[in-house]
């Protein structure tokens, strides 16, 4: 790929607590687990590390607190080739997250507490508006405060920026949101959640990301897990089938994976059907690998995947 315009993304970065069982607790039980890791995830910056270890020029906006999770975050971004952006927080907390991963599924289910990262502003997205105006694209989630979010896309959407949000945690939006973003990213619960329509296959997927044009999107990518991707658009509508690299380990940062990879392959001016082939392999190889920052993939493994077909 030739080199790509630049990225920011903004967003949480937490430290994750994964435990792995044969399954989860009943409320009051205590069992035993068969495995423990400390790592970095956040949605944004296990975006941010996907981008940046696919060799495109990324910067993650966000806050952290003064503590030893804030010196993973650094090194952590340092390692994938991500810049910062960061503003220190010494009255509050680096994120952390308890992560629960199914020992024979792979599956997982989540509590995330974004610390200093809950307190990022509009008047922070301002400071940094010449940052945001700067880029090629611009990614975000719904971790960090929704007003923050909407500004920082107000700002790139009116540069001229291509606008990518993952709507991520599942949450209610304000209307005036869709028409900000290029395209949208949700899986088939934050599908649901957007548009009350349950996505149990391609076909609902297709009906439900029509009613997401209609709320002013300019594109919608409905992520469909082991199913891959769904492109819709007001001119075409194309299904993206998963792209596998072996077994399923992890399913936890897939599709952090797969808007890192979506964003690296947009800032290249890749076309969007194939970016999201792209991002679909992204995402195909870090399923393979336990943990999440730990499980992007880097270009050449990408390439690669998609050459064998």
């Amino acid at each position: 790929m030739v080199a790509g315009k630049p990225i920011v993304i903004l967003g949480v970065f937490v430290a994750d607590t994964a435990y792995r069982a044969a399954r989860q607790p009943r409320m009051g039980e205590t069992i035993l687990g068969t495995s423990f890791t400390l790592g970095p995830g956040g949605k944004g910056s296990n975006q941010a590390v996907a981008a940046g270890k696919l060799g495109a020029d990324a910067t993650f906006l966000t806050r952290l607190g003064v503590d030893a999770f804030a010196d993973m975050a650094k090194r952590t971004w340092k390692d994938a080739g991500v810049k910062n952006a960061v503003i220190d927080t010494p009255d509050s907390y680096t994120g952390a997250a308890y992560i629960f991963v199914e020992e024979g599924t792979g599956n997982n289910a989540i509590i995330v507490s974004p610390g200093a990262a809950m307190l990022i502003s509009p008047d922070d997205i301002e400071a940094n508006a010449a940052l945001i105006r700067g880029a090629g694209v611009f990614v975000t989630q719904l971790e960090q405060p929704i007003e923050a979010a909407l500004r920082a896309l107000e700002i790139a959407r009116g540069a001229g920026v291509t606008t990518i949000l993952n709507p991520a945690p599942a949450a209610r939006l304000p209307d005036r949101i869709y028409s900000l973003c290029d395209y949208l990213t949700p899986n088939e619960t934050e599908t649901e959640e957007l548009t009350g329509m349950k996505v149990a296959s391609v076909d609902d997927a297709r009906a439900a990301a029509g009613k997401l044009l209609e709320k002013g999107a300019g594109a919608v990518i409905v992520t469909l897990g082991e199913k891959g991707a769904l492109l819709h658009t007001r001119d075409r509508s194309e299904h993206v089938a998963a792209v596998s690299a072996g077994p399923v380990v992890e399913t936890t940062g897939a599709g952090d994976a797969f808007n890192g990879g979506l964003a690296a392959a947009l800032s290249r001016g890749v076309e969007p059907l194939q970016a999201v082939r792209f991002a679909c392999a992204v995402a195909g190889i870090s399923v393979t690998r336990p943990g999440t920052a730990p499980s992007m993939p880097d270009l050449h493994e990408v390439e690669a995947l998609l050459a064998r077909g």
